[in-house]
């Protein structure tokens, strides 16, 4: 009997829905099995998961999401927002802006969900660019969790620029390990890519792919004379797109600042120059000789010891750059946190990720080198104590989980709760010098900031010294051009668009100067806020905080 069209068509569209059922079947359960066999070393990581999840957001985090809801809302990036940060984080940050904006997703929750996919892009990533089969059974297992550690581990700085950096130059580092040997890995060009946009977020980060690509440089050379070697090399490095890729990252990023973004050179660029003249505050010793920078040294020196010895042997070989490129990515990002002279833990963080990457795989290798075969420990299980070692020195030397078991009874949280009762969904002018902790209280409460600089950070500047004839605010003819730029919008945006509530900062971390700097004294000097702030009244007060709203 012959069979019509229609029923071949049908037989032949049921036996392909069997075999792609049978297909994602047997992909399902490999990824099973995968999982099964990588759980043990996977769970350092996944402990943090709670943590990076449970409040509070990281402060700058909060911080530079608002600007970019602000942004996306309709005011005008270094125009009715002033900020020193150069914009590919306030471009970045859009997405989660968007997905806030356009679904039930609240930003904090759209924030976060866009980091776990980038960090699952990075991780799957490196698992792509790696030759896996040519690598010890410990150092594999060890590496095919180490993108988790780097996602989740930054504990309390999950989502800041450097966290951001470390997470975009792990495959590309991997990657440069390959191309140091000659390979040609499978990735390579979406790394470079990944790689520029990551170290374009700061000027400070340029140093990690200039060391990088020197590392490839000297490792990629063949055996033999010195300069003959270096010369082959270049060639050879000449002719890989990948730092091409970045440097054309970096070329359209340059010039998209006069296209896209004039005001940040035309305003930006002279109000920094003007505000950071000594950048960080503190001395290089000081730097050096904060506890976090300085258990941070101590993990450094010993791990960069063994990665810069001579080149291993068999079976590391295949690999020899691998540990001398992670030691020299940890000395970038040391470099970095000593230029930008802070002391701040984000700052430092990067050095540690380094550190304890190049720690873990030095240990992998050295114990490849040595199992006994039968009746040695699984690798997984060896990979997780590495993990284990890892996630504790995160735990001892950085701020989670402890600000996430303490956020119930925080200044934060207190706050948040406040702004909530009071001013939730609400705009409010924040009085303050610092954005720790009015962000992420505004964030959570759903309040959003009128100010137009993240803080009052222009006026503290300012009032570094005390005025002359023992007053204590500058005449209007006497401000410099970034505390008149204050002076007047923080006025005229109060009286064009009356907020719901005022927040103000009893310590405006200026010097008293015979007297205390009074934000509501300061700014009542102009007409336009002294009439409008007649018709508010002081409602609340929450440690150092007072909330002002309208009379009734």
């Amino acid at each position: 009997m012959r069979m019509s069209p229609l029923d071949r068509r049908r037989i032949e569209a049921a036996v392909g829905l069997a075999g792609r059922r049978r297909s994602w079947a047997l992909r399902i359960e490999y990824l099973a099995r995968l999982l099964r066999h990588r759980l043990p070393a996977l769970l350092p990581a996944l402990l943090f998961v709670p943590i990076v999840l449970a409040p509070p957001l990281n402060h700058n985090a909060a911080a530079t999401l608002q600007f970019s809801q602000r942004w996306l809302a309709g005011e005008r990036l270094y125009s009715d927002l002033i900020d020193v940060s150069p914009p590919l984080i306030f471009v970045l940050n859009l997405f989660p802006a968007w997905i806030a904006a356009a679904t039930p997703l609240g930003a904090i929750a759209a924030l976060r969900f866009c980091i776990l996919a980038y960090g699952g892009f990075c991780w799957w990533l490196s698992l792509r660019i790696r030759d896996r089969a040519a690598e010890g059974p410990v150092e594999r297992a060890f590496l095919d969790v180490l993108p988790a550690l780097f996602l989740f581990d930054a504990g309390y700085d999950f989502g800041q620029r450097e966290h951001l950096m470390a997470l975009a130059a792990l495959p590309y580092v991997l990657a440069a390990a390959r191309r140091a040997a000659g390979e040609v890995p499978r990735g390579r060009i979406a790394a470079g890519l990944l790689a520029g946009v990551g170290f374009a977020l700061k000027p400070w980060f340029l140093g990690v792919p200039a060391l990088i690509e020197f590392g490839v440089l000297l490792a990629g050379r063949p055996d033999g004379a010195v300069l003959p070697g270096i010369l082959a090399s270049l060639r050879r490095s000449l002719r890989d797109p990948v730092p091409w890729l970045m440097v054309g990252v970096w070329a359209v990023y340059l010039a998209s600042l006069p296209l896209v973004f004039p005001d940040y050179l035309g305003t930006i660029i002279p109000l920094a120059r003007n505000f950071q003249r000594d950048p960080g505050g503190l001395t290089i010793r000081q730097v050096l000789l904060t506890p976090r920078m300085g258990a941070a040294i101590c993990l450094l020196l010993p791990v960069l010891a063994v990665a810069f010895r001579r080149r291993p042997t068999a079976p590391q070989a295949h690999n020899a750059a691998l540990p001398p490129l992670l030691a020299l990515a940890a000395l970038a990002a040391f470099a970095a946190a000593i230029a930008q002279r802070t002391g701040w833990s984000v700052h430092i963080m990067p050095i540690e990720l380094f550190a304890c990457g190049l720690a873990g795989v030095l240990a992998a290798r050295w114990i490849d080198r040595r199992r006994l075969g039968v009746g040695a420990p699984a690798p997984y299980t060896v990979a997780a104590v590495l993990g284990g070692l890892f996630a504790l020195y995160a735990v001892s030397n950085g701020e989670a989980p402890w600000r996430e078991i303490a956020w119930p009874d925080s200044q934060a949280a207190g706050l948040a709760a406040l702004l909530e009762r009071e001013a939730a969904g609400e705009r409010v002018l924040v009085l303050s010098p610092v954005i720790d902790p009015v962000y992420p209280a505004l964030n959570y409460a759903g309040a959003q900031s009128t100010l137009r600089t993240m803080s009052t950070w222009p006026l503290r500047d300012a009032y570094r010294t005390c005025p002359p004839d023992g007053r204590r605010y500058r005449e209007v003819w006497e401000m410099g051009r970034p505390e008149f730029f204050v002076y007047r919008t923080v006025a005229e945006d109060f009286a064009r668009a009356p907020p719901a509530a005022v927040l103000v900062d009893s310590d405006a971390g200026i010097p008293s100067c015979g007297g205390t700097f009074d934000y509501i004294a300061y700014f009542r000097r102009h007409p336009l806020f002294a009439e409008v702030w007649s018709h508010y009244q002081l409602t609340a007060t929450w440690g150092r905080y007072r909330l002002y709203t309208p009379k009734d």
